[in-house]
């Protein structure tokens, strides 16, 4: 068993049809796809996702942006998936992206980035557990 993380395709990659090409570069990366499914958060569920950033002055844009469409969530597997995954993700500014990242490729701004993931294996563990508390990850 490897590490596990938590990886979103956002509203914006979603309403764009590109999900599948998402995926599939997930896959071809190495990465096991412990769980996944498509999820439409109400504000209040974005609110409680995101509650770290409460402060932020971009809290209440992400969280509607967030909130705006269906986004789907995933439990990505691999060695050192964390670190793996957000190298594949690229800088959050996809301006500042890496070529070959997914954010360059499919992000159109620095809020409607195409994915989210975790930063740490603590957050990784509070943020599959919000999306896939009692399924059976085996």
């Amino acid at each position: 068993m490897g590490e596990r993380t938590l990886a979103i395709i956002k509203p914006d990659a979603v309403e764009r049809r590109v999900t599948g090409r998402i995926i599939r570069r997930i896959e071809d990366a190495g990465f096991t796809i412990r769980a996944m499914r498509r999820v439409q958060l109400s504000k209040r569920e974005a609110e409680g996702f995101y509650a770290v950033h409460r402060e932020r002055p971009f809290f209440a844009s992400l969280t509607s942006f967030m909130s705006s469409g269906p986004a789907i969530v995933m439990v990505l597997e691999a060695p050192d998936a964390i670190r793996q995954w957000r190298t594949l993700m690229g800088a959050t500014d996809p301006a500042k992206a890496d070529s070959g990242t997914l954010r360059k490729e499919f992000a159109q701004s620095i809020e409607r980035n195409a994915t989210h993931g975790s930063d740490a294996p603590e957050t990784a563990a509070y943020e599959i557990g919000y999306f896939f508390a009692g399924v059976d990850l085996a």
